[in-house]
């Protein structure tokens, strides 16, 4: 039995789901994770040919495989009832559908997570439990938990020079017109999730790295007011309000975010006052 009261943190904070770890909950459960197998690095794919008629190999590219994670710990409770309670929370928190898993290091960082094995759940005394729970994230970056959302307004132009239009700050957001910074402070590249809403003209994204070099993305065709265009640049998908997909509409490269980031720009074929870009990512790790 626990004598420390409910809140107290007992070590990093790991959260799946609604059931937060390494931390003692309101019911008087001290809940511990001793462990969390597979959240430095997930394992790799990559293929070599061997080179005929000489030495070694041709090396493929290298993908990451989906991550997979143990967690591992122990729950202590008040009483065996309350014993009970806790086993269903982590059993439920162990889900069969998309669940964040978030650790809270320096940066808090998070995946999307499904179980993928039997979880363990054995009661060592009446009041102590045993527990370990298998999960997988079939993407295995680790990504920032504070999302990064930007919204852009097509520049408006005169006489060949581009005017800014200002407009109240949202949450969480960096507005601008036209061009903006997207930031990755992480180890690998970060794909966001974009909606252009109408009315607006041949609409497209690019993406100026670093080194100079860009990359465009162009949907080639209108967009009504009061409607929008989905785009995942993950699943490299496009949907008309979100319903009809739009996929062939589109040519050009997909933008990913770089570490270290990258500039966006939003532009089209002709100018619309009312036209905008909500890009929304996340820093991301391997």
């Amino acid at each position: 039995m626990t004598s420390l009261p409910p809140g107290s943190q007992l070590g990093t904070l790991i959260t799946l789901g609604d059931l937060v770890l390494n931390e003692v909950d309101a019911q008087g459960v001290a809940w511990t994770c001793a462990s969390y197998d597979g959240w430095d690095s997930p394992d790799a794919r990559v293929q070599f040919t061997p080179r005929e008629a000489d030495h070694g190999a041709w090396a493929g590219p290298v993908y990451l495989s989906e991550r997979v994670i143990t967690l591992t710990g122990k729950a202590v409770a008040p009483d065996a009832a309350t014993l009970d309670q806790a086993k269903e929370r982590l059993l439920a928190a162990a889900s069969l559908t998309d669940t964040v898993l978030t650790v809270g290091e320096t940066v808090p960082k998070q995946v999307t997570v499904r179980r993928s094995g039997k979880p363990l759940a054995r009661p060592l005394t009446p009041t102590v439990l045993d527990w370990s729970v298998l999960l997988t994230a079939a993407d295995p970056r680790r990504y920032g938990a504070d999302e990064i959302v930007t919204q852009l307004f097509l520049p408006m132009s005169s006489g060949g020079l581009t005017f800014p239009i200002t407009v109240p700050l949202t949450i969480s957001a960096t507005v601008v017109s036209g061009d903006a910074m997207l930031p990755n402070d992480g180890t690998i590249g970060s794909r966001p999730r974009i909606l252009i809403y109408g009315p607006v003209s041949q609409p497209s994204i690019t993406l100026t790295l670093p080194d100079g070099s860009t990359s465009t993305l162009l949907y080639g065709d209108d967009i009504a007011d009061g409607d929008w265009v989905d785009l995942d640049c993950d699943l490299r998908t496009a949907y008309y309000n979100s319903q009809s997909s739009r996929r062939s509409r589109l040519s050009g490269v997909w933008p990913e975010v770089p570490p270290g980031g990258a500039t966006l720009a939003f532009r089209a074929s002709v100018y619309s006052a009312t036209a905008r870009l909500v890009a929304s990512h996340r820093s991301a790790w391997m």
